[in-house]
């Protein structure tokens, strides 16, 4: 007997017939929760003869270059307010390029955690502070980015380092405080007990038109007792504003996912238990093809012509808002 999933993916392909589509998903770290959950949707659009190529990557900077520049990479996972960080930036170049963002879908939270030492009570102490924001052109680095233009802090002395090493700088007294967005409860944390430590909250009311607000529960690790409010990026399945070929394939994959979010779910990352694929994103302009493909249940119907990738050197130009800061 046929499953309801091989009796769908059979419906899916007169739906959209398949001519050996061959795409790329950009993701995250080779060990990080975007690279598995990139491999879900690889494996689940593998059923309608759809192959996605699943490939990590060093950010979301580099994944909105690589879905510009890169031939055969069409979709990339990012941060949701890699958006904001782009269009804060005085270049006509990147103005281009946030036109040019789509969403997909957004994915799960993020939460922004900031650890630090119990001389910092708020985020306003984090003014004249050295503080750890993240590696160039992580997904943590941008959001501590954001979130300092947002308020106007501005801290004594930035380290651009993340993870371990920051943590690590924090427990030897080199900084007074650390980013660190991903959706709870983060590894990094789960065995740390140092009281002389805690999590800041976040409840700026400018930082919650850019994020969506969240709270870590208490005791969701050793040394947080109480629960802390804070705010969270979203993670978001972009990709460019194609036309023709692209539009469609695209459009299908995006189908696909809408009606097997259960099959998500079941088969993959537990955080795809957390998606709503219809959550109103502010900042974001879901792709019109991922629309017209989910209204019609068909192919979505291809613009005015333009070619598939028309922008060039946009890797030079993200990593380039790297050094003015």
């Amino acid at each position: 007997m046929k499953t309801l999933l091989t009796i769908f993916i059979l419906s899916i392909s007169v739906i959209f017939p398949v001519n050996a589509i061959e795409m790329g998903i950009v993701t995250g770290s080779k060990t990080g929760t975007y690279i598995q959950m990139g491999k879900n949707i690889s494996d689940l659009v593998a059923q309608s003869g759809i192959t996605l190529k699943v490939i990590p990557s060093r950010g979301s900077l580099d994944n909105i270059a690589d879905v510009f520049e890169t031939r055969g990479v069409q979709l990339g996972i990012v941060q949701s307010d890699v958006l904001s960080f782009i269009r804060s930036q005085d270049d006509a170049h990147l103005k281009k390029i946030a036109a040019k963002i789509k969403m997909v879908f957004p994915l799960y939270n993020e939460e922004v955690h900031i650890l630090a030492t119990q001389k910092i009570d708020s985020l306003s102490d984090l003014a004249g502070a050295t503080v750890a924001i993240g590696k160039d052109g992580s997904g943590t680095f941008l959001t501590a980015k954001v979130i300092f233009e947002i308020t106007g802090i501005q801290p004594k002395q930035v380290s651009r380092t993340g993870g371990t090493e920051a943590l690590n700088q924090l427990l030897n007294g080199d900084i007074d405080a650390m980013f660190y967005v991903a959706g709870y409860p983060v590894s990094l944390f789960k065995t740390f007990q140092e009281e002389k430590f805690h999590l800041l909250s976040i409840t700026d009311k400018s930082i919650s038109e850019y994020y969506v607000p969240s709270t870590i529960p208490a005791n969701t690790y050793p040394f947080q007792e109480e629960a802390v409010p804070t705010v969270a990026v979203k993670a978001v399945l972009m990709t460019y504003n194609y036309r023709r070929l692209h539009c469609k394939n695209v459009g299908k994959i995006a189908y696909i996912m809408y009606h097997n979010k259960h099959w998500l779910q079941t088969n993959g990352h537990a955080k795809w238990k957390e998606v709503n694929f219809d959550y109103p994103l502010k900042q974001w302009e879901q792709y019109s093809c991922v629309k017209k493909a989910i209204q019609s249940n068909a192919s979505a119907t291809p613009a005015a012509a333009t070619t598939d990738n028309e922008e060039s050197n946009s890797r030079s130009t993200l990593r380039k808002m790297l050094n003015n800061w």
